[in-house]
């Protein structure tokens, strides 16, 4: 199977999905209303509800519910073949995902941009209220601490990609301002925004930052955890214009030219795809791909967490009701367009089955170092890119999207603690 046949079908059914039959869930089963006041309107405060371009608010929500996942999901689940990764993928997006998203957006809009927590209070009552935060809060802690671990090694196994990762900060500060304090052109902003974010990844291999080994017995991962927890908690406090969403957005439109690059360069390169349809040669303990494919492949396919997302904060931003469609829906085609191309590039990204069998000789194995190396070679094969910019590239890109998942993530997690100071009328909870 050539591996630009993979890419046309899977293409052509999400756009199926998002030009057919989100249209017709939006407009038949949700009916979305132009015209209904949205939270954001009715409880602006600059901070957390703020009325947002539909193109803008896409960003924040598309980068917030990616996260690492979509690659190191389908990263890992090809080694039962690439052919349950690709159905599980598309069909998963078409008809689970992208419903998914939109609608928990809607139901959020509906209910005064509340938290799932919030709704299931009034419905059920506060005692499940309670139970169910409880249960999202370490879930969130959970999710935060594994992209941080993640993002962290990233900053040690990949120098080169300290400055961009960390330079995009700056960046998207400047855009917040641009946008909203002086009031510039949006496309304007947002050309000049992806430059420079470019140019940061041209310069991160001429400048790589490695920390030292080990300082007062912490590793160098350790200390990249701490920076990351210790940035995300303070950009959790600040106005959602200011930081999280101009760096969401800038980054979404940076991470959709990345994967434009890696398609055309597969469509250039035309590789063929070397694993195995179903593979029926599983190393020895992987375990049944019933029912772990759908549990491996979550992000990019349909996850609990977008739920979060969509209720949490992107509700609170929505201009239009009817907004919810581009923004959740195709929200969740872009996140299943990422988990695409990490099964081709780790199916098609090596020279033979041998080399293929050799990196998936465990399961678990695979995982983003696959999709790096892989994609490297795709677009290094493909558009003559250097292996070195390839492979930092799509380091940034798998760095970006699980930071900002987890900018997110502590940002509801602060949400959940200023409900239970609602709920339990504690004044020093209820400041966040």
């Amino acid at each position: 199977m050539n591996s630009v046949t993979l890419l046309l079908i899977g293409l052509g059914c999400l756009a199926a999905g998002y030009l057919v039959y989100s249209r017709f869930i939006a407009s038949r089963i949700l009916k979305l209303d132009e015209n209904f006041k949205t939270p954001a309107h009715e409880f602006e405060d600059g901070v957390d509800y703020v009325p947002t371009n539909k193109y803008v608010l896409w960003g924040h929500h598309f980068t917030s519910v990616a996260g690492a996942a979509p690659i190191i999901g389908p990263a890992i689940a090809v080694i039962w073949g690439w052919l349950p990764a690709f159905l599980w993928v598309v069909f998963g997006t078409i008809f689970m995902a992208g419903v998914h998203d939109m609608s928990a957006v809607w139901a959020s809009v509906r209910n005064r941009g509340q938290s799932m927590g919030a709704v299931v209070g009034r419905v059920i009552g506060k005692r499940a209220q309670g139970l169910l935060m409880v249960v999202i809060f370490l879930l969130l802690l959970m999710v935060n601490t594994a992209f941080g671990t993640v993002i962290a090694r990233m900053m040690v196994n990949t120098p080169s990609a300290v400055i961009p990762v960390w330079g995009a900060l700056i960046v998207a500060f400047i855009i917040g301002q641009c946008i909203y304090r002086f009031k510039l052109s949006l496309p304007l902003v947002s050309l000049v925004g992806v430059i420079a974010l470019y140019a940061l990844i041209w310069l991160g291999p001429q400048f790589p930052i490695e920390l030292p080994k080990e300082m007062m017995g912490i590793n160098s991962v350790g200390w990249w955890v701490i920076i990351l927890f210790t940035y995300a908690a303070i950009a959790s406090l600040l106005p959602v214009w200011m930081l999280l969403q101009p760096r969401d957005y800038i980054n979404g439109i940076q991470l959709f030219i990345g994967l434009g690059v890696l398609y055309v360069s597969i469509l250039l390169f035309s590789p063929d795809v070397v694993a195995p349809a179903v593979n029926d040669n599983l190393p020895e303990g992987t375990p049944s791909m019933i029912p772990l494919l759908f549990v491996t492949i979550a992000c990019g396919a349909i996850s609990g967490f977008h739920g979060l997302v969509s209720a949490g904060t992107t509700s609170k931003q929505v201009d239009k009701e009817t907004d919810a469609r581009f923004v959740g829906y195709f929200g969740a085609v872009g996140e299943g367009m990422l988990a695409l191309s990490a099964i081709l590039v780790t199916t098609a990204g090596f020279a033979t089955l041998a080399d293929w069998e050799a990196v998936y000789s465990a399961f678990g194995k695979g995982s983003i170092g696959a999709f790096i190396n892989g994609g490297g070679e795709v677009m290094h094969q493909g558009v003559g890119l250097s292996k070195e910019f390839s492979v930092t590239m799509l380091t940034v890109m798998a760095a970006l999207f699980a930071g900002t998942t987890m900018d997110t993530g502590v940002r509801l997690q602060r949400y959940i603690v200023q409900e239970f100071g609602e709920m339990y009328t504690l004044p020093f909870l209820k400041s966040g």
